[in-house]
């Protein structure tokens, strides 16, 4: 399919200049031809396509001759959330962390407090909860405004709901980088001619990510403790490890052990935080299933226990690795925390998901469990022998 874009030139002296400079011929009218052809969806299930091109290809003009553009309107005076108001608020809740906006503090800002990557990825979400059934829903100038570890993990959580869902979206996009993390089915490049292409090297699957730990001291709680739902205070006497992406600091684990006299050798993972760029990649998951890991190869009994309700599901359905507690889903009174010191530490109340690590140990990262003054000493003895 052909779409002629044609339009009348208004000649004035500037047009002139054109004309004359660049020997144009056609002075009457300007005329752009785009083609295209997505006939052939029609004859296969799909759930993501992708229109693909650099800017000026005409990728707008498709989405433009294949329906509406999606749009979302949010109300400045309301919290994000709140702006979901055609969902129950659980079910708000969990459209938005599955589309990887997980930082629960965010959830009770105005949209126009946000990063800009949370922006987009509220906007994502409020464009495809919307969507009636059966209805494509189309963006374009996707992840054109954001970073791109942002656009690279908000893509790989826009897949996985898309298709948990089973809905169907087109994106356009001249970023070539997200095809990786989006795995779409198809993709039409109006550069070279527009014909839909398919293909086993579309759906290889995400690139791997490598993460290496650190064992940190209180300091690097700083840089995780605005985007985590509990208070921002952290006792010195938690633990916490550090887990990177390369050069950047991602991710933190913080456990402590729990009080003498309830459970022996035994220990709870107080934080799991994962900046906003790279929520949606299940990072969440995997340092928390590592941190656990390690404790448990040397003797611990691992606890949590979370409100969030991505990692709570996962930990209620992944059985293998994940043992539900008699307080699973339960609200926990004051009388269950015998033993804690209630003026230093205060329990909430509230609807939960807590489980008991039952996985396989992993050997070999027993230094992430020393005490910070150990590894210090540690430190002292390298830098003294280097």
């Amino acid at each position: 399919m052909d779409i002629k874009l044609k339009n009348k030139i208004r000649n004035d002296e500037y047009t002139e200049y054109v004309y004359n400079a660049f020997d144009i011929q056609n002075r009457e009218e300007t005329e752009v031809i785009v083609s295209f052809s997505l006939g052939e969806a029609k004859d296969f299930d799909w759930n993501i396509g992708v229109i693909l091109g650099g800017s000026g290809s005409g990728k707008t003009t498709i989405l433009k001759a294949i329906g509406k553009l999606s749009d979302s309107k949010f109300n400045p005076n309301k919290a994000l959330i709140s702006n979901f108001d055609w969902l129950k608020p659980n079910e708000a809740a969990l459209l938005l962390t599955s589309m990887g906006l997980s930082s629960i503090p965010t959830w009770l800002r105005p949209f126009h407090l946000l990063s800009n990557g949370e922006q987009y990825r509220a906007a994502l979400a409020y464009k495809i909860g919307i969507a009636k059934d059966k209805e494509v829903v189309l963006v374009d100038e996707y992840t054109s405004v954001v970073d791109r570890d942002v656009a690279k993990a908000m893509s790989f959580a826009l897949q996985k709901y898309i298709r948990r869902t089973n809905k169907r979206i087109i994106l356009a996009s001249c970023h070539y980088d997200i095809l990786e993390w989006l795995m779409p089915d198809w993709v039409c490049s109006p550069q070279k001619g527009g014909a839909l292409e398919r293909g086993d090297w579309l759906r290889q699957g995400r690139p791997k990510i490598e993460l290496y730990a650190v064992r940190s001291e209180y300091g690097a709680w700083e840089l995780f403790k605005r985007h985590h739902y509990l208070t921002d205070k952290l006792s010195k006497s938690f633990s916490q490890i550090v887990f990177f992406w390369g050069e950047k600091p991602i991710a933190i684990c913080v456990y402590a052990s729990l009080p003498s006299g309830t459970l022996k050798k035994s220990c709870r993972l107080s934080r799991t935080v994962v900046l906003p760029d790279f929520q949606g990649l299940g990072i969440g998951k995997s340092v928390s299933n590592f941190t656990a890991a390690i404790l448990k190869n040397n003797g611990y009994r691992v606890f949590t226990k979370t409100v969030n309700p991505a990692l709570g599901i996962y930990r209620d359905n992944d059985v293998k690795t994940w043992k539900p507690t008699s307080k699973n889903g339960r609200k926990r009174k004051d009388d269950s925390f015998k033993g804690f010191n209630k003026q230093s530490w205060k329990p909430l109340i509230r609807l939960s998901y807590c489980h008991e690590y039952i996985g396989e140990g992993i050997s070999g990262y027993e230094d992430l469990l020393l005490p910070v003054r150990q590894m210090r000493d540690n430190s002292r003895v390298t830098n003294k022998n280097s």
